[in-house]
């Protein structure tokens, strides 16, 4: 049987090394304990933090200090528990850092009222006093423009005692879906039982054999729907408490409150969703080529991540993937090109599957850690563009940590999502470059395919289900399993409509995680159209161009996350990049359609 290892199993180099956050789980402790004190030092700010500049600067330095020792303290517990997500110890480490970072905010909560409550004459008369605290302007004008939104300090001080409550949903999620869910073993051709995961799904949908295929599909869907009600409950849930908190802070929609954080105008989402709307026909005509390279009279669903390739993937082993990757990014410059290297030297990544793993891939990492990036790899091009995307954050988040102050080091996932694509995108036109192969030329084009499919496409039917799913709650109307799977179903047959679909497709929103981040998936879609803009001018204009991308990354939050990119060349505020990328995709179509 093709079974997946113990985390014992795996060598050494092929794991993160977290040493550089804590060496042991007794120096977590230790830094816990000391963090919990912390606690009470920022408290002691209330009341008087605005006092004069003196003391405002003191309490936003003793306000830094504590959150990056809860983000070390957060960061170790849960990638520890990641590593195995049945290991009830580290469960409880993480539980414990989530308690203590919703402590930390709620002490922290006074300050932006006390911020908003300022004249800005006076906010200025303490910027003068005390220049130290010019370096806080753009956060003072983001937590100032908040002010229509923000409560009074008691109860801006329960909304964030409550956020590992109104978090929970998400948790519970994860825990059901990587811990206490297990899908069957289905036999392959060769008569080899292989084990189904959240991190080979993919993978085996993409075997040439068409029954395993179909057998994978359904033995994985017939899994979720024995906990649909479970899940159905969780979504439900996080859909409400997504609504009942924008409502606490006087927004119209939770869409509004979500897009109003980075400061991103809500026309943006409506003009991702209207623009591929107008463009379905792209995805239509890659839905119709896909049934006319497997020669099938009905494309069904476990037929829709086939490559557009007669061949059978290349096998990508992890060392080549890592060379692919280094080289891809030589566009960025030569600095980048050789943190990155560094970086692949270091253990910033944890590279292959395990029992009990986190299934996916995410980068993380903390302002005085490297960065370190979770993987499943599979040794497949999916596996390789995964690495080119995270590698991509983790150098945003390098590149951001050393150029700013903690205040602006962090970044927007509408930007951050530029980052991990302009990757992706500098890996293919590589790969085109120089691949000889015709069968591997073929995949890479192919895999390109797949990512205007489903990070420009997918995601964007991913937004507009849950833009649904939250407007629904907003009126009132209950959202059951059933409306979901109903909903989801409908969407699926309209961006896929040359596919046969069966009732288990409707069954495939349960497997998303992203719909616990309320409006997240949206930003993949446009991270994806701004990135296909940037690498079109890095490549055109070399070096000018890549150092104002450079100097958008190390620009972390010190700007709105619109005027970021403007500054890097490209203006997402119009419906300009997403059409761009559209056309790119269309034009890859023709690519392949013209080798058939």
């Amino acid at each position: 049987m093709s079974s997946i290892p113990e985390r014992g199993e795996i060598d050494t180099e092929y794991t993160w090394d977290l040493a550089d956050l804590f060496a042991s789980d007794e120096d977590w402790e230790a830094a816990y304990e000391e963090t919990e004190e912390r606690i009470t030092e920022l408290e002691s700010y209330e009341g008087r933090a605005t006092e004069d500049g003196e003391t405002l600067l003191e309490a936003l330095e003793t306000r830094e200090k504590l959150m990056r020792r809860v983000s070390n303290v957060a960061a170790y517990a849960r990638m520890r528990r990641d590593e195995d997500t049945t290991d009830q110890a580290y469960q409880a480490l993480t539980a414990r850092s989530q308690s203590l970072a919703a402590d930390a905010r709620s002490a922290a909560s006074f300050l932006e009222p006390a911020l908003q409550a300022l004249d800005r004459d006076e906010l200025d008369a303490m910027i003068e006093a005390v220049p130290e605290l010019e370096g806080y302007e753009h956060y003072f004008d983001d937590v100032r423009r908040m002010t229509p939104h923000t409560r009074s300090a008691e109860i801006e001080a329960l909304l964030a005692d409550l956020s590992e409550v109104t978090g929970a949903t998400g948790e519970v999620y994860n825990l059901l879906s990587n811990a206490d869910m297990s899908f069957p073993a289905v036999e392959d051709p060769d008569g080899e039982a292989v084990e189904i995961t959240l991190s080979n799904f993919t993978t085996l949908q993409k075997r040439p054999d068409r029954e395993f295929r179909r057998q994978v599909y359904e033995g994985f869907y017939d899994e979720w729907g024995a906990v649909r009600n479970a899940v159905g409950a969780a979504h439900k849930n996080s859909v409400k408490t997504d609504v009942k908190l924008a409502r606490a802070r006087d927004y119209d929609t939770a869409r509004a409150a979500a897009l109003d954080g980075p400061n991103v105008p809500v026309s943006v989402y409506d003009t991702l969703l209207d623009t591929v709307h107008a463009n379905l026909d792209s995805l239509h005509r890659h839905a119709e080529l896909k049934r006319s390279v497997l020669d099938v009279e009905e494309l069904r669903p476990w037929d829709l991540y086939m490559p557009l390739a007669e061949s059978e993937e290349p096998e990508i082993p992890y060392a080549d993937a890592r060379e692919h990757v280094i080289e891809a990014v030589a566009p960025l410059g030569d600095e980048y090109q050789e943190r990155l290297a560094e970086g692949l030297d270091s253990r910033w990544v944890d590279v292959y599957e395990s029992r009990g793993k986190q299934s996916g891939a995410y980068s993380g990492g903390t302002y005085d850690s490297q960065p370190y990036i979770l993987m499943n790899y599979h040794d497949d091009l999916d596996s390789l563009y995964t690495l080119a995307h995270e590698l991509g954050h983790s150098l945003h988040t390098q590149l951001a940590s050393e150029a700013q102050p903690y205040a602006y080091s962090g970044y927007e996932i509408f930007v951050a999502e530029v980052a991990s694509t302009v990757n992706e995108t500098l890996l293919t036109e590589h790969l085109l470059d120089t691949v000889d192969d015709e069968s591997f030329r073929r995949h890479v084009l192919n895999e390109s395919l797949e990512r205007f499919r489903s990070t420009l496409c997918r995601q964007a039917m991913f937004a507009e289900f849950e833009h649904r799913t939250h407007e629904l709650t907003e009126a009132g109307e209950a959202l059951t399993p059933e409306r979901l799977d109903d909903l989801y179903y409908d969407l699926k047959a309209e961006y896929y409509a040359p596919a046969e679909l069966d009732d288990r497709i409707a069954h495939e929103w349960m497997r998303i995680p992203h719909f616990y981040r309320a409006f997240y998936v949206y930003q993949y879609a446009t991270g994806m159209a701004a990135a296909v803009a940037l690498v079109e001018r890095i490549l055109e204009e070399g070096e000018p161009a890549a150092a104002d991308y450079r100097d958008f990354l190390a620009a972390g939050s010190s700007k709105y996350p619109i005027e970021l990119l403007e500054g890097a060349g490209v203006d997402v505020s119009t419906a300009e990049p997403v059409a761009a990328a559209l056309d790119t995709y269309e034009e890859r179509l023709d690519a392949v359609a013209g080798l058939a």
